[in-house]
């Protein structure tokens, strides 16, 4: 349901034009009175701020074939996906195989939001599946291809699932937002003892504070060679305004068959650099990757 236009000129401005108030307040964003709450406004902000750098990936999508499919991982209650069809997939003129698909492990989330697209009459284009991202690497449930892979807010290893996800999916793009990156930071903590005094550079993490923050930072450089390594252009901004989020990166790859050579290097260099060797299964690019490499 859309709004009237008396009701559209008593919604907040925020609200973007052609969306579903019924949606919204499905959603608990909007109030039964159609008002924000300040947490609401903020969730919708980055939501829409999202949306502003996958439409234009969708459009792109859209003049190669109608039939766009998009997963969306760690989806939660998905309001992402939600919105995502709500603006976009039910405007596509051929709807007929274009899929928004949510990958999400709590089963009561999967089953309110099948239950809220049915009651939408969204339910055409939107699955939701009960698993793990690692578990619908291999689940016959999903296509064998996606064209955008999603990740907002997938914590820890989650995003580099997602990122394993895409990548066996032949995804053309991957929007990425990680969150609480530990793993990085554990493994330098652990050989701390070992790398101290061996080079300069370990009085970045030697403070446990520092650990953890250059742990996160040096996690997502480590994705950023994985997937130009694997041909991927990438480019990394911010998600909206630090007041709103501290968990603000955002990866978006593009898959443009790219030289792979030079970034598998940098990549391993890096590893070694940082004592991060035993990472290497998680982040090293194979041979395979390089077989590939572009005339």
């Amino acid at each position: 349901m859309k709004a009237s236009k008396s009701q559209a000129d008593a919604l907040p401005p925020e609200i973007r034009p052609g969306q579903s108030v019924a949606l919204l307040q499905e959603l608990h964003i909007l109030t039964r009175d159609g008002k924000l709450n300040q947490d609401s406004r903020r969730k919708l902000k980055q939501v829409y701020h999202l949306y502003q750098f996958i439409e234009p990936l969708l459009n792109e999508l859209l003049t190669d074939h109608p039939n766009v499919s998009l997963v969306d991982h760690g989806a939660g209650k998905s309001y992402l996906g939600f919105i995502l069809y709500d603006l976009f997939f039910k405007g596509i003129k051929d709807q007929q195989g274009a899929h928004i698909y949510g990958i999400e492990t709590r089963e009561e989330l999967v089953a309110k939001s099948t239950e809220l697209a049915k009651k939408l009459g969204f339910d055409q284009g939107m699955s939701f599946l009960p698993l793990s991202v690692a578990e619908s690497t291999t689940s016959s449930l999903l296509p064998a291809q996606i064209d955008i892979v999603t990740a907002l807010h997938a914590c820890n290893t989650a995003t580099d699932d997602a990122i394993d996800f895409a990548l066996k999916k032949r995804a053309k793009y991957m929007v990425l937002v990680p969150c609480c990156q530990a793993e990085i930071a554990s493994v330098l903590k652990k050989n701390k003892g070992r790398d101290l005094g061996k080079s300069a550079l370990t009085e970045i993490w030697r403070h446990p504070i520092h650990t953890r923050e250059f742990g996160s930072q040096i996690t997502n450089v480590l994705r950023c060679l994985q997937l130009e390594a694997h041909g991927y252009q990438v480019n990394v901004t911010e998600l909206v305004g630090w007041e709103h989020s501290m968990k603000n990166e955002l990866i978006i790859a593009t898959y443009k068959n790219l030289p792979r050579q030079r970034p598998t290097e940098r990549l391993q260099e890096v590893l070694s650099t940082l004592g991060l060797e035993e990472m290497g299964q998680r982040f090293y690019t194979s041979q395979l990757a390089l077989s590939t490499e572009p005339t």
